[in-house]
């Protein structure tokens, strides 16, 4: 990636983050089937500034104008980044600043590890956390009560497609 007019490796992705990305991914590719919006998986880059050249784990772009042969020109509408331990700083920080101020209007950090969503919407300027949304393990749901189970949140909507619903169990499928 270029970040900031560096040139910035990327790690090797963990099981985890590959089942993420992949479940990320079919979920909007079969909600977008037949649709103008089209999602991108892992591996393209967006070119958002001279010095600001990213691979985000996933994408939509709701612009089929912005998608060329060697990537997408201008903001996606939605990005998600799967966070790995060698570039959390960066997805939390100087990308999430660039992905607010060049147009993307929906920013997702997902924590594999904690089975999390970080949601943020733009103000136009900059992201303000929607909510953070967590997939919470078997005993944990056991020691609560009855009314603090049925307020667990375990689905939720992209600003994009008010008809899509997102399940956590099926963005942590098969994920350790």
């Amino acid at each position: 990636e270029l970040i900031g007019g560096k040139v910035v490796m990327m790690s090797p992705a963990s099981t985890n983050h590959t089942f993420v990305s992949g479940n990320i991914n079919g979920i909007f590719w079969h909600y977008l089937k037949g649709k103008k919006s089209t999602p991108i998986s892992d591996g393209s880059t967006v070119y958002l500034t001279d010095d600001d050249h990213f691979v985000p784990d996933f994408m939509v772009v709701c612009d089929p104008d912005k998608i060329k042969s060697d990537g997408v020109h201008g903001a996606p509408d939605l990005v998600v980044e799967v966070l790995s331990p060698s570039t959390a700083r960066n997805d939390k920080t100087r990308k999430k600043d660039v992905y607010a101020r060049c147009g993307v209007r929906e920013y997702w950090i997902i924590h594999p590890e904690d089975k999390s969503v970080d949601v943020y919407r733009t103000d136009g300027t900059e992201f303000i956390l929607h909510d953070i949304y967590s997939l919470h393990p078997d005993w944990m749901l056991a020691k609560m009560s009855e009314e603090d189970r049925a307020a667990v949140v375990t689905h939720f909507k992209c600003s994009l497609f008010d008809d899509l619903d997102i399940s956590l169990e099926d963005i942590f499928y098969r994920t350790f």
